[in-house]
């Protein structure tokens, strides 16, 4: 079974990082290199997501090898999957969406898990069922920050990690909101730079990134 996290003062995957990465590996070799940019770069948690035949490898090899990282697995819609993320070394699950047959198998799994959530009756399901972090998704178009903060009201115990048009653009604005522990996206790990292997860049975008959290906490959204 995986390992929990790393230490009592991040108890939370949404307390690690004010930004959580969200990988496509299509080539397994890139994991590695890709895990210690963005661990250099200021973010050690990394969701490596089950879109590509890659995705176990990958969460393999940077468990393996990148001890600082976090890695977790996203796109989860199974309960099979469940397991064989957990075996390969995911240290937490996301998922965007979930059921009930889906939820039980994360919690059972041992390791933290952030079911995904799009309206304020999926969340009062599952603060039911004892759950109180999730993935609000996607974060735009079911309403992005206006619609988290009408959230914050009637359900201050849920916390929220938004995902999905979440950019460098509006991170700010959504790590601003008191009920946001972190936002997930892709920006910092793109396309034509993990084809290209430049890890420098992403290192440079993972910094730049993980400064949001800053931002945010400074008031200065934009």
């Amino acid at each position: 079974m995986a390992s929990p996290l790393p230490s009592a003062a991040a108890a939370s995957v949404l307390d690690l990082a004010p930004v959580l990465p969200v990988v496509v590996v299509r080539d397994a070799a890139d994991a590695v290199p890709l895990a210690r940019a963005l661990v250099a770069g200021g973010l050690p948690a990394i969701e490596v997501t089950l879109r590509t035949p890659a995705a176990l490898g990958a969460i393999r090899e940077i468990a393996d090898a990148v001890p600082q990282a976090v890695v977790g697995a996203g796109t989860v819609i199974a309960p099979e999957q469940v397991t064989a993320c957990v075996e390969a070394g995911a240290r937490f699950l996301v998922s965007p969406g979930w059921t009930d047959t889906l939820l039980a198998a994360m919690r059972a799994s041992g390791v933290p898990c952030l079911p995904g959530v799009s309206t304020a009756s999926e969340v009062v399901a599952l603060l039911e069922r004892g759950v109180r972090e999730m993935k609000f998704f996607p974060a735009q178009a079911a309403g992005g920050t206006a619609y988290l903060r009408s959230l914050a009201g009637p359900l201050p115990q849920a916390r929220f990690c938004p995902t999905g048009g979440v950019g460098p653009g509006n991170a700010a604005e959504y790590l601003s909101l008191p009920n946001v522990g972190c936002v997930g996206g892709s920006w910092m790990v793109p396309a034509e730079a993990v084809a290209a292997r430049d890890w420098a860049r992403v290192e440079d975008l993972a910094r730049a990134a993980a400064s949001l959290g800053l931002r945010a906490a400074d008031g200065t959204c934009r």
